[in-house]
Parts: C-alpha cells; sequence; structure tokens
C-alpha cells in the first residue's frame, strides 16, 4: 500500500507572496520554508503560559469586582 503525498500549491504560495504581500521576487525565493509559513500564518509562535505563582500576583493585583 503506497500513500502518494499532496502536492505543494505553488501556484496559491506565489500568489500570496509575489501578488498579496507583493514581495519582491528575491526576496520570496530568499525566504526559508518556515519564514514563509509564518508570513502566511500557517504557523504561529505558542502562547506563553502563565505559572500558578504568577497567575496568583495578578489575581491579588487586579481582584474580580464583587457586585
Amino acid at each position: 500500500m503506497s500513500a502518494e503525498a499532496a502536492a505543494f500549491p505553488w501556484e496559491a504560495v506565489l500568489h500570496a507572496g509575489l501578488c498579496r504581500m507583493r514581495l519582491p521576487a528575491t526576496a520570496f525565493w530568499a525566504m526559508t520554508p518556515r519564514e514563509l509559513a509564518y508570513v502566511l500564518g500557517l504557523l504561529r509562535p505558542l502562547p506563553i503560559a502563565t505559572r500558578r505563582e504568577e497567575l496568583m500576583a495578578l489575581m491579588q493585583a487586579f481582584p474580580d469586582e464583587k457586585e
């Protein structure tokens, strides 16, 4: 059983980089795949998780108002 990988969507990537983002061709082709993924919104930095101590300090500094 052999599974074929999906073809890379070159037309969409070229359109996004050269037309939508208006990158010069030299800048587009100089990008790494990771850089391209970030600018296309495919990769996003992971949010930094707040530690329990930091959360408790924030809760004390900014308590919810009681009605």
